[in-house]
């Protein structure tokens, strides 16, 4: 439809839509380094466009290949209308789930395809679909995966970054969380648990679907994003952070997250790692 045409930036032809996604063997060392998206879409036709037309200037300017796979989970608005006529003029994957499954699983099956297609020295990010994550941070976290970390996170405890837009309950509810987190399961040089948006080595983010199978990602909402950081602590990885500003304020709609279920289902998941250990 007219009204869902947008003007894709020219950077957007630098990249070959038929990108390949198969590992190499002889030449992956030598191969170009490669960032792979994982996008959970539910209902998001407000302002999933401007994300992907965001990530498509931002890849352009750091001249990195990149492919976005988005998970629509039943999504009854406009969201897959919207992709269709993405994936016509950018490198888009789309995976749809006939319907809602919640973040969990949508999270689960963008991960799981991501590790399909990653070689092991390309870089799979998480981001929200809802344009209050700036994929200008990306290059960023790129640099420091290059660095010798293995899992990077945007993280709104740390000096420089801000939130615009959060209500102050949920400000202090995910700060106390912040520090419950680093009492009871200290990860070195994390401090936020909860953001979806990250960035994991390919070699590293595929250990973790090999040690843990389908238990890699077995929670079914908000909280997965704490229980993957729970399970991959228990690898030998390299963690770290970059300041980034939350725009909260650019989200249309209402929050799809159900903050008192979410507490108690993230405590409940608490208390089961604790005993296990």
């Amino acid at each position: 439809p007219p009204e869902l045409r947008r003007l894709v930036p020219p950077n957007v032809a630098k990249v070959p839509n038929s990108m390949s996604t198969a590992p190499s063997t002889d030449n992956e060392l030598f191969s170009r380094q490669r960032v792979l998206f994982v996008l959970p879409a539910y209902n998001e036709e407000a302002r999933l466009g401007s994300l992907l037309d965001r990530i498509a200037i931002s890849m352009g300017d750091c001249d990195l290949p990149y492919k976005v796979i988005v998970v629509d989970d039943g999504s009854t608005d406009a969201t897959a209308a919207i992709l269709k006529d993405y994936a016509g003029r950018m490198p888009v994957i789309v995976k749809t789930h006939g319907v809602n499954q919640g973040l969990g699983r949508t999270m689960r099956d963008g991960l799981f395809a991501a590790a399909e297609h990653t070689r092991d020295r390309d870089i799979v990010v998480t981001m929200d679909a809802d344009d209050t994550h700036t994929p200008g941070l990306v290059w960023r976290m790129v640099q420091m995966i290059r660095e010798g970390h293995d899992v990077v996170i945007a993280s709104r405890y740390q000096p420089g970054s801000r939130t615009m837009g959060v209500p102050a309950v949920r400000r202090f509810l995910s700060y106390a969380a912040s520090w419950l987190f680093r009492i009871l399961f200290p990860i070195k040089n994390v401090r936020d648990f909860t953001c979806g948006f990250r960035a994991y080595r390919g070699e590293a983010l595929k250990e973790a679907v090999e040690r843990f199978g389908q238990e890699f990602v077995d929670q079914t909402g908000f909280q997965c994003m704490v229980d993957i950081l729970l399970k991959m602590r228990r690898l030998n990885l390299i963690f770290g952070e970059v300041p980034f500003i939350l725009r909260y304020d650019q989200k249309e709609g209402g929050s799809k997250m159900n903050v008192v279920g979410t507490i108690a289902s993230t405590l409940r998941l608490m208390a089961r790692r604790w005993i296990s250990g």
